[in-house]
């Protein structure tokens, strides 16, 4: 898997996938916090119809480390298992990791997320991801994550 993660690291931005930018309004550290602490990662991650219990979250910040997370998704509360490595760990601005929701599977799905100091206490959130999915795999995905990011923008709105 490693060699795969490697070529895979180095694809081409114009690939298959989709790419969200937000501006939230929150400081750099406290949206970075949001994406490597359990407790944040828990609660915003599914967005509001789904559960990830805290404990089912584990969150090894290093390049070559591991994370993992358990979502109840939905209302028929289907579980999955989702998983990955981290490529790159730059703080509080950069993270690059593997996403995959089979986790014995060979195949996952690039994500990189930038976060960028606009001042005050503003973040641009730019969000990718990049893989093996069709066209509507894509499309669903974004329209996920854009409901994931809603619950982080009501959350670090609210604090």
């Amino acid at each position: 898997m490693g060699r795969r993660m490697a070529e895979q690291a180095g694809s081409s931005p114009a690939g298959p996938g989709f790419e969200i930018t937000r501006v939230l309004e929150a400081p750099r550290e406290r949206v970075w916090a949001e994406w490597t602490e359990p407790e944040r990662f828990a609660d915003w991650f599914g967005g509001g119809e789904s559960e990830v219990p805290v404990e089912s979250v584990s969150i090894d910040l290093r390049e070559g480390g591991a994370w993992r997370a358990t979502m109840f998704a939905g209302s028929q509360r289907r579980e999955i298992h989702w998983d990955g490595t981290y490529l790159e760990v730059v703080e509080p601005s950069r993270l690059v990791l593997t996403f995959s929701d089979e986790p014995d599977a060979e195949s996952f799905e690039l994500v990189t997320i930038e976060l960028d100091d606009l001042g005050d206490d503003r973040t641009e959130m730019r969000f990718e991801q990049r893989g093996g999915m069709t066209p509507e795999q894509y499309e669903a995905a974004g329209q996920g994550w854009g409901t994931f990011f809603d619950r982080m923008e009501s959350r670090l709105g609210g604090g």
